[in-house]
């Protein structure tokens, strides 16, 4: 009897052990749908991590929804360039550096993360207002590329009120509310397009007065404005 209640015991721990196994596997895979896009995955985030790889350069092909071998080479290729692990998974931490941010994924720097992008938006409107969206998304990725240089303070909203630096700051023009492309050309610079090749200047040729910074080598030329690395080491 001893024997046969021990036996029921059993079967009672193993049959709870597997139904906590299924749960737990099962709202794991339920919460990674949610959060992760790879081989095989369909639907708008899809749609929109092509979109946007498209938009970089990254991508190719259709944007259709299907998360297929176009869409995990785009990603490798995007993951490589931004130091992520080349895997071809869009996971969170992917997904947050293409600036999306699934439900119950945001992290603790949304905040900042809007703070920033609203400011990068407001200077890009100011500043390039009538240039193409490559020049526009050019202008944001200046200021990141100061962000980052010893020469220039270290946060975006440093760089951007550092007295005399932007004509939008000295004119107010950065206080207008920015249009949606301007908006777009910022989560693009802070998504790691930058088309200066690392430029920490620029200025328009017809309109600047100041003689040393038209002795810089120059990077690209890209509408309206000129670019520069800074001087030549």
């Amino acid at each position: 009897m001893k024997k046969f209640k021990k036996y029921i015991n059993l079967l009672l721990v193993l049959s709870f052990l597997s139904g906590a196994i299924f749960y737990f596997d099962n709202n794991f895979n339920n919460n990674s749908i949610e959060t992760l896009s790879q081989s095989g995955s369909t639907g708008g985030e899809v749609r929109e991590i092509q979109t946007k790889l498209k938009r970089w350069g990254y991508y190719k092909g259709t944007i259709d929804g299907i998360y297929g071998r176009a869409t995990i080479a785009a990603v490798k290729y995007f993951q490589r360039y931004n130091g992520l692990t080349p895997d071809g998974v869009a996971g969170t931490r992917t997904l947050n550096t293409m600036g999306i941010f699934p439900t119950g994924s945001l992290p603790a720097s949304k905040s900042s993360y809007q703070n920033n992008l609203s400011l990068l938006a407001r200077i890009i409107n100011g500043e390039a207002r009538g240039e193409s969206y490559k020049g526009k998304v050019a202008i944001a990725a200046v200021i990141l590329n100061r962000v980052e240089s010893s020469l220039f303070p270290k946060t975006i909203a440093g760089v951007i009120y550092q007295p005399g630096a932007f004509d939008a700051v000295s004119d107010g023009q950065i206080n207008l509310p920015p249009d949606a492309e301007s908006i777009k050309a910022a989560q693009d610079a802070l998504n790691g397009w930058d088309p200066t090749y690392g430029s920490i200047y620029y200025y328009n040729p017809r309109t600047a007065t100041n003689r040393w910074i038209k002795t810089l080598p120059i990077a690209v030329i890209i509408g309206n404005h000129v670019f520069s690395r800074g001087k030549a080491v």
